[in-house]
């Protein structure tokens, strides 16, 4: 029997379940202190001015309601992905993001870092109270991650093989140091990084297939991508198909949500169109992720 996609978010688990799956393992999940949420929030809905689209916010709910919406789609573990836009930010992030990660056995300890002096110690801190993967926004927080100030985070993390999801492509806005040069010097610099290049590095999708292929450690995680939404403001060459076939066990699920202006079912569903096979999908939904943070079924 030939699995077909999710219809809508209830449908979901039967979707993971015909596929063989025990759930789906969600890298870029977004769960941020109440004040940093509402500004989230209102940035989105003004959101037409920037990107000329209308961004609604599909699951603008409470923390439980949220939370509850991700155990009805099977999501069995999920990072919370802080992340500052200005000195000073990062370290009472990662306090509120372990202390969220405390009570919720599916969350995936998640913390951020910025270029500044205290970087490396409130790194190190972060790691030794096991976190699991950290988030930069390159775009967002507007520096170059080749900035001086990092030198000993990046060679910290690139010790000890801890992810960071990193949002550096110059997708949906471009900043003054996305794109695909920065990382290739970072990676030239500290090559065994384990990065997740989120939205696939949108819209330099080639590039970045570039430097999944030529770095060991280098992933590529799903949010946005291949989504009606994006396909309109950002498409991806059908050309490139075959490489991203070839990287399966490189790619991971992200969804962005709750930001997100589709049912998380629509990612899930764009996935499968892309027609790379339930193989395929098998290592995105759950394999790969599930082995990059030790996952049991």
């Amino acid at each position: 029997m030939t699995v077909q996609p999710p219809a809508d978010d209830a449908d979901v688990p039967r979707y993971w379940r015909e596929l063989g799956l025990p759930g789906l393992v969600d890298v870029h999940v977004h769960f941020l202190p109440e004040r940093v949420q509402a500004k989230v929030w209102a940035y989105f809905g003004r959101a037409e001015a920037y990107y000329g689209a209308p961004w609604p916010i599909t699951y603008a709910g409470s923390v439980d309601e949220r939370l509850a919406v991700l155990d009805r789609l099977g999501v069995r573990a999920f990072s919370t992905l802080p992340y500052p836009h200005k000195p000073g930010m990062a370290a009472w992030l990662n306090d509120w993001s372990a202390e969220f990660a405390d009570a919720r056995p599916q969350v995936l300890r998640s913390a951020t870092f910025f270029p500044e002096p205290e970087a490396p110690a409130y790194v190190a801190e972060a790691l030794d109270r096991g976190v699991q993967v950290f988030k930069v926004h390159v775009q967002v927080g507007g520096f170059d991650p080749r900035d001086p100030l990092l030198e000993p985070v990046w060679g910290r993390l690139a010790e000890t093989g801890t992810p960071v999801v990193i949002h550096c492509g110059s997708g949906p806005l471009a900043g003054a140091h996305t794109g695909p040069q920065p990382m290739a010097g970072l990676l030239d610099r500290h090559p065994r990084l384990q990065l997740v290049i989120a939205h696939l590095g949108m819209p330099e999708y080639r590039e970045f297939l570039d430097l999944a292929e030529r770095f060991e450690r280098v992933h590529l995680d799903t949010t946005m991508f291949a989504t009606d939404f994006t396909e309109r403001l950002m498409p991806f060459d059908p050309a490139e198909l075959p490489r991203l076939a070839a990287l399966r066990d490189k790619v991971l699920l992200g969804s962005d949500f709750p930001a997100i202006p589709y049912p998380y079912s629509h990612q899930l569903a764009a996935l499968h169109r892309l027609g790379l096979g339930e193989e395929w999908l098998r290592a995105v939904l759950w394999h790969n992720g599930a082995r990059l943070f030790t996952i049991g079924a």
